[in-house]
């Protein structure tokens, strides 16, 4: 069940908690943010460069346009950023009623709507939510967590996957055409009694869905990625040399280049001595290619 991959760290940056790598094959080069040092990382696979951005505030994605520039999840808020300058431009505030909510990891579908959630930065009480962003604005589509992670779609657009970390689970939506959900329910779900089980150690952090359906979600303290196929059952793992794994993209020209961010929060001092690597951004090659990067289309 431990597939053989090798992982190596392409990108020593020491994030405190790296997240949400998406792929841009318009330059090659790999997107993440920081969240608790809100900032923008971009890593060129073509030549190893790296450039970094200071958002506004803590930011929990990043996700491309259409239009060019990208939208990002910020604190406090949505908001426009266009790289070749620096500069930010506020799209929407989100929460304003609950000023110790954040914004946490985000997705775009294939009709180009953005799905992202957001959390209790504190990460004790249930004031998260996930939302979906499109051109007829902004709707809440299901509530009730403390920390909430993906979403991500099926490649046929007919299932979504949402998950509900500190409660160690994969929720799996029904998906229509107009983007509303329905029939939730358990996809898949680590151990609640504190052993390692089947399935690993840890706590459930990003999904992604593969180009044949295979959801493979990133473990917090789980030192690794584990793989479902799409009826749920866990049929791989990889392994890491650092415990937490945030989530992974699919890159590269064939798209089975997988990048994975990383994270030093939580770690103690003799963690990090024993994981010199934990919030570096990782690399491996796999033999079934992810999904295409979609882009936002209404903004």
């Amino acid at each position: 069940m431990v597939a053989n991959f090798e992982v190596t760290c392409v990108w020593d940056l020491k994030a405190t908690l790296g997240e949400g790598p998406i792929w841009s094959a318009k330059d090659h080069a790999v997107w993440f943010v920081d969240i608790k040092s809100s900032k923008i990382h971009r890593y060129d696979v073509s030549i190893g460069s790296k450039q970094s951005w200071t958002a506004p505030s803590p930011c929990g994605f990043i996700a491309p346009r259409k239009r060019g520039g990208f939208v990002v999840g910020c604190k406090t808020g949505l908001y426009l950023f266009e790289p070749k300058t620096g500069d930010f431009t506020l799209l929407t505030h989100i929460e304003p009623h609950l000023p110790g909510n954040r914004l946490n990891d985000g997705f775009v579908d294939a009709k180009g709507r953005l799905w992202f959630g957001s959390m209790d930065d504190d990460e004790n009480n249930p004031t998260g939510a996930l939302y979906r962003y499109d051109a007829r604005g902004l709707k809440k589509m299901d509530d009730d967590y403390v920390i909430t992670n993906g979403p991500a779609v099926s490649p046929d657009g007919k299932t979504l996957y949402h998950n509900d970390t500190l409660k160690k689970v994969i929720y799996a939506f029904d998906l229509d055409d107009d983007g509303e959900i329905a029939g939730k329910r358990i996809f898949a779900q680590l151990d609640q009694n504190g052993k390692t089980g089947d399935h690993g150690e840890g706590y459930m952090d990003g999904p992604v869905v593969d180009s044949a359906g295979n959801v493979w979600n990133a473990l917090f303290f789980g030192w690794g990625v584990n793989c479902y196929s799409p009826d749920g059952h866990l049929i791989r793992r990889v392994k890491f040399p650092v415990s937490n794994v945030t989530k992974i993209a699919f890159g590269g020209r064939d798209l089975k280049t997988v990048y994975a961010t990383t994270a030093a929060k939580g770690l103690s001092a003799d963690d990090l001595k024993s994981q010199p690597l934990a919030g570096g951004l990782f690399s491996f090659e796999a033999d079934i290619a992810g999904q295409p990067q979609y882009e936002i289309d209404h903004v």
